[in-house]
């Protein structure tokens, strides 16, 4: 099979077309039609194999956790999703690995109607780089720098299950059978909290979503907003699963172990009657508050202050 025969077998025949993709994939560059009154929000991210995922990884959570990752930072700006890039380097190809990765990448994609629209493929090692594209009206971006002192602090859904399931397929943790199947998809296939951002313009002051973990993500709004903050361990929002485990693993998980794709906002106090007006399908915790002194204090459930072990994912932590 050539490059071009897999492009138009497993990407060009996609179940997702949009009015707005005048020219999608088959060109040298896509054409579209970009809504009036709209900024245009672009992120990226690259998954690499033995780096973000398993080599044996299956890949239809492959093929999902590649655009939910990306869609997870839309969420974040408060954007809708709209078209992606997606760039791929395969070491073989082989039908049944790529149907699977499709599978996963483009049931995604038909649940947020978003449209691949070009991209590239190359030969090498597994890895895989999107690129997605998104609509927020003008003037209604969450950004990191919105903090300010006397807004709360909150989450949406669990935070720890996916750095606990890691552990687990690391060897540094055993986990049940059972707790297992309970928390993999929170690793394998997070859902991006799109319909949570987009609902928050106007309401919350900042937002991230939370990839490199609590104490990591929430640092890169109080650093871009010039503002501090406390946040409460029992407040925390863990899932009946992960709470199990916490007397053996710490809170490590929950504030710095990454992969959770949750978002973490700022609300004002007069915004938090129609906060609580929202439905969300995944729900959402107050976990602290941003004050004017600058640092991010942590309060564990004496009142006493807490120090992590870590304070989240860093790359290249390692040759600094």
């Amino acid at each position: 099979m050539t490059e071009f025969e897999l492009i138009r077998r497993y990407f060009a025949r996609q179940p997702i077309t949009r009015s707005d993709v005048a020219v999608g994939i088959g060109d040298d560059a896509a054409l579209l039609r970009l809504p009036p009154g709209q900024q245009l929000a672009v992120t990226s991210d690259l998954l690499v194999s033995g780096v973000h995922f398993f080599a044996d990884v299956d890949p239809i959570s492959l093929g999902h956790k590649a655009l939910a990752v990306n869609l997870s930072d839309l969420a974040a700006m408060g954007a809708e999703p709209a078209w992606f890039m997606l760039n791929l380097s395969l070491p073989e190809i082989t039908p049944t690995w790529l149907d699977g990765f499709c599978q996963g990448l483009f049931n995604l994609a038909r649940e947020f109607n978003v449209q691949l629209i070009g991209g590239d493929t190359t030969r090498g090692p597994l890895a895989i780089g999107i690129e997605a594209h998104g609509f927020v009206p003008e003037a209604m971006a969450l950004r990191r720098s919105g903090a300010k002192a006397g807004d709360k602090i909150y989450v949406t859904g669990t935070l720890g299950d996916a750095a606990l399931v890691l552990q687990h397929r690391l060897a540094k943790k055993h986990l049940s059978e059972s707790d297992v199947a309970m928390l993999s998809d929170k690793l394998d296939r997070p859902m991006p909290r799109v319909r949570e951002g987009v609902v928050l313009r106007g309401v919350a002051h900042s937002a991230i979503d939370i990839s490199d973990g609590l104490l990591a993500d929430l640092g890169h709004i109080l650093e871009m907003s010039h503002v501090g903050a406390s946040i409460f361990l029992d407040r925390m929002s863990v899932s009946p699963t992960c709470q199990k485990y916490i007397k053996e693993t710490g809170w490590d998980n929950v504030l710095a172990g990454g992969d959770d794709y949750e978002l973490c906002f700022t609300v004002p106090q007069k915004n938090i009657a129609a906060l609580e007006q929202l439905h969300f399908s995944c729900g959402f915790h107050c976990i602290g508050e941003i004050e004017s002194a600058p640092g991010l204090r942590i309060v564990d459930e004496s009142g006493n202050a807490y120090q992590p072990l870590k304070m989240g994912h860093d790359h290249f932590a390692k040759l600094k």
